[in-house]
């Protein structure tokens, strides 16, 4: 075999290796920007005034579309979610769940963050009506970390039930019910809830976008790097 072939071929993996790793560059690039582009459209919903739709299951239901329900809440199987921080403050959201048909999936509505006292939550505080009502509200979703140790919900006798960033499937065996695949965020002006200042959850496009460029810039210098090897080759030659 001659030398010189084989020290021809290996020389080639740093331009194949680096192409590809530019390559991924540039689709991580693309990804964020397309990120982006969905959470400023998120935003915009969010931030659009919309009329309330009344909203039956089985509808289809788009990010933070303005719904009203209509049925009755289910004060009995509470859940208070653990561990949320608002305005540097410890304590819990509060989900309820309405059932809007006797054969229905339960719609849980998060009826804002209650802060947590010294002895945990005050009971009396999550009391609603059992009388057939209108709720109003934004379809939102389930808060969600990154990681998780140990169960979502160790404990369904105890009530209220304690929850750690469940899942649709954590409730519903919780609540031996089906649910909707969204929440219901009550709006500001109705009654029976607690603090409520909702936002759009997740990244803001601002920090996709300089992911974005991120990225990109990463790719720009890699490829300086690999056309300077190749120069640096063709002079050595």
């Amino acid at each position: 075999m001659n030398p010189d072939t084989t020290q021809k071929k290996a020389s080639l993996w740093p331009f194949v290796v680096g192409g590809a790793v530019t390559l991924l560059m540039l689709l991580a690039c693309f990804w964020q920007l397309e990120r982006a582009a969905e959470k400023r459209a998120d935003r915009a919903a969010f931030a659009a005034e919309q009329n309330h739709t009344v909203f039956t299951d089985g509808d289809a239901v788009a990010p933070y579309a303005a719904l009203e329900v209509r049925g009755n809440w289910l004060s009995d199987r509470q859940i208070l979610l653990d561990n949320t921080i608002v305005d540097s403050r410890l304590g819990y959201y509060v989900l309820t769940p309405f059932e809007t048909g006797a054969n229905e999936p339960l719609l849980l509505v998060n009826r804002g963050f209650l802060e947590a006292g010294e002895d945990g939550v005050d009971i009396e505080q999550l009391a609603v009506g059992v009388e057939t009502r209108r709720v109003r509200g934004r379809a939102g979703r389930l808060p969600r970390a990154a990681f998780r140790m140990g169960d979502a919900i160790p404990d369904t006798s105890r009530q209220p039930i304690h929850a750690l960033y469940p899942g649709y499937a954590d409730v519903a065996l919780a609540l031996d019910r089906d649910v909707q695949p969204f929440v219901l965020l009550l709006d500001a002006d109705e009654p029976q809830g607690f603090l409520r200042g909702w936002q759009p959850d997740g990244i803001a496009p601002g920090r996709h976008t300089a992911y974005a460029v991120q990225w990109f810039l990463m790719a720009i210098v890699l490829t300086g790097l690999l056309i300077w090897h190749g120069r640096k080759r063709s002079f050595e030659k």
